[in-house]
């Protein structure tokens, strides 16, 4: 099921679920009850918990982004660690020079074609993608320098091998979801209470306001699937794509 198609549903079930309410407990209440009467604690309370959970949501958001953010720098330290692989060894013998960046083009392909597409139904790297890896690994640190001017390149090419198998490591590491489930537990259990507050105000069934709380009960159900949409910044919705490494290896 399209993406799109789940928020949709889910802001109108949100909506539906307020409004049936509304109206069944108008039905069921009491012919002498006074909705225009709403003690002054009811109000302090429910102001107070739509504050502290909106920071909570807040922070959430912050969180689930700066992960997906974190995820897209790995992607690009990995793709500038293996570019500069490819171009310091210019100064490599021709055979030497040629293999290296062979085993990277295999590599980089691999990661763009099929691990990419692994990743993100999956939720993990290809043994393939890692042996890939170990070629050029072996390639760079076997090598024995020649000259001076080889050996002045020989250790900044280590530590780029040492980058790139340090990005690839955190990419693997942000795969999965990045918020708890206690976490999401306190998010739908304070959405429940926030939104159930909202009968606690004794709303009466005029159009104005069974439209403002369908609507604050939709934003709910809208920015808690923004979480769960960038909880997991490698599959689902608006993905850290592998867009460095065609960037920078066009030919691939």
């Amino acid at each position: 099921m399209p993406e799109w198609l789940v928020l949709t549903l889910a802001m109108l079930a949100a909506c539906a679920v307020v409004v049936i309410v509304t109206l069944v407990r108008h039905r069921a209440a009491p012919d002498d009850e006074d909705t225009s009467e709403t003690p002054d604690v009811i109000e302090y309370m429910t102001m107070w918990i739509g504050v502290v959970y909106a920071i909570v949501l807040g922070l959430a958001i912050a969180g689930v982004w700066e992960g997906r953010s974190a995820a897209e720098d790995h992607v690009q330290a990995e793709a500038v660690a293996l570019h500069e692989i490819s171009e310091r060894v210019r100064v490599y013998p021709a055979d030497i020079r040629d293999q290296i960046r062979e085993d990277v083009n295999a590599y980089v392909g691999q990661v763009v074609h099929t691990e990419w597409r692994t990743m993100a139904d999956d939720g993990r790297l290809t043994p393939r993608g890692g042996e890939l890896f170990g070629r050029i690994r072996a390639d760079v640190t076997d090598y024995r320098p020649r000259t001076d001017f080889e050996a002045q390149a020989y250790q900044p090419l280590l530590d780029q091998v040492t980058a790139a198998d340090q990005a690839r490591s955190a990419r693997a590491d942000s795969m999965g979801a990045t918020m708890p489930g206690v976490v999401w537990f306190g998010l739908l259990a304070g959405a429940v209470v926030t939104i159930g507050m909202v009968f606690a105000l004794q709303i009466r069934r005029t159009v104005r306001e069974l439209v403002l709380a369908g609507l604050f009960s939709a934003l709910i159900a809208f920015l808690l699937f923004l979480i769960w949409d960038f909880d997991a910044p490698y599959t689902r919705g608006i993905t850290a794509s592998a867009e460095p490494f065609m960037n920078l290896f066009p030919h691939i």
